[in-house]
């Protein structure tokens, strides 16, 4: 089976540096005790010919919205 568009060039790059920057928010988030559930590479984004990428953190609870809160106000100078 050959490439498709989206497996090569400059935008499979993107797609793949969203997918890492999505797992390493996904590995951040778990050391803190907090999950996600909907965190993904946002689909819609990437269907343009010339995609753009988005991470989609997606819905939580609101005591998951907290405690993410209590993680960014912890590391903010």
């Amino acid at each position: 089976m050959g490439m498709g568009m989206a497996e090569r060039g400059p935008a499979a790059g993107k797609v793949r540096d969203a997918e890492q920057a999505c797992g390493e928010l996904r590995t951040a988030l778990k050391g803190a005790g907090i999950t996600l559930p909907s965190l993904a590479v946002d689909a819609v984004s990437l269907a343009d010919h010339f995609p753009r990428p988005l991470v989609e953190l997606g819905r939580c609870t609101p005591e998951v919205a907290r405690r993410l809160a209590d993680v960014v106000r912890a590391s903010a100078p």
